[in-house]
Parts: C-alpha cells; sequence; structure tokens
C-alpha cells in the first residue's frame, strides 16, 4: 500500500509534536503562597501605629478601630496622616477656635475622599489621636476646626487597659 504525500506531512506532523506536560507541583506552591498572603492580609482587627511622641490615654472600650483620617497631636505638633500641619504652641497662643493649617489639610483630605467612591458616613470620620498631657483648649480647637471642615464623626484613640 502506498502513502501519499499528505498522508505522510500529516503522519509526519503528529509524530513531531510533543504533547506539553503541565507541572502541577509549582502551581500548588504559587497557589499556596497566594491563599498564606491572603489569609494573613485578612485580619479584621485594625490597629493604630502610636509614634512614642503620644502617650494615649486608657480605656476599657471594645470597640474596633476603624479606618479614617488621624489627627495625632502631641505636645510639639499637630499631624494629619503623617503632614505636619500646625505647631501647638502657635495654636494655643492663637485667639480664634479655628487652625488654618488643620483646616486646611482636612478639606483637601475632603476633597480627595469625595473622588473616591466611598459612603457619606465614613467620608465625614476623624480620629483623634492626642496625648494625654494635653490641655482641652488645644483639643476644643482641633474638633471645632474638625466641625468646620464638616469632619462630624469623631473618634478618640486610646489605648485598651491590660486585663481587658
Amino acid at each position: 500500500m502506498k502513502v501519499s504525500g499528505i498522508e505522510r506531512r500529516a503522519a509526519r506532523r503528529i509524530r513531531n509534536t510533543s504533547s506539553v506536560d503541565l507541572n502541577l507541583v509549582s502551581l500548588i506552591d504559587i497557589f499556596t503562597i497566594l491563599l498564606f498572603f491572603l489569609l494573613s492580609s485578612a485580619t479584621e482587627l485594625e490597629t493604630l501605629v502610636i509614634p512614642r511622641a503620644v502617650a494615649l490615654p486608657e480605656s476599657t472600650a471594645e470597640k474596633l478601630p476603624r479606618e479614617t483620617v488621624v489627627v495625632m497631636v502631641s505636645q510639639d505638633e499637630i499631624i494629619v496622616d503623617g503632614r505636619k500641619v500646625a505647631s501647638v504652641g502657635e495654636v494655643i497662643n492663637a485667639e480664634s477656635d479655628l487652625i488654618p493649617g488643620l483646616k486646611a489639610e482636612l478639606d483637601l483630605l475632603a476633597s480627595r475622599q469625595s473622588i473616591r467612591a466611598g459612603s457619606e458616613a465614613q467620608k465625614k470620620a476623624i480620629t483623634i489621636m492626642g496625648d494625654r498631657e494635653i490641655p482641652y483648649r488645644l483639643l476644643r480647637k482641633v474638633m471645632v476646626t474638625s466641625a468646620r471642615a464638616d469632619f462630624t464623626d469623631v473618634s478618640f484613640a486610646v489605648q485598651q487597659k491590660a486585663g481587658n
């Protein structure tokens, strides 16, 4: 029996075609690493980084913190999300309850958050991380400025008492 040229080419193509081997061990390793990463990053406990310059008051509060704009008030400066906006000495000596640098930064953050998709309640939330030794007059000025910038949902960062 004589084979035609087309049949010979088809037989050669089948003979020269190699099957693709899939290495499942590498895929299992990748999925294991991915699963470990997702489990470790998806924790429900959110913590605020507390700098050494701020000694938080203690509380028995059990409510978990949520992600908001953080205003840190230390003995020397007022910082919003890591950026210094005012000096405590200047703020205390000022006659007005409005802190211009803080108001400008909060207005900027509010405009950025309104561009992003977010809930209205979360957009207006702020967390004040104040040193336990700051005077109430300073804390009041920070709260008044936050309210004038339409951040009306104010939370205070506290350290949970040991033993709870």
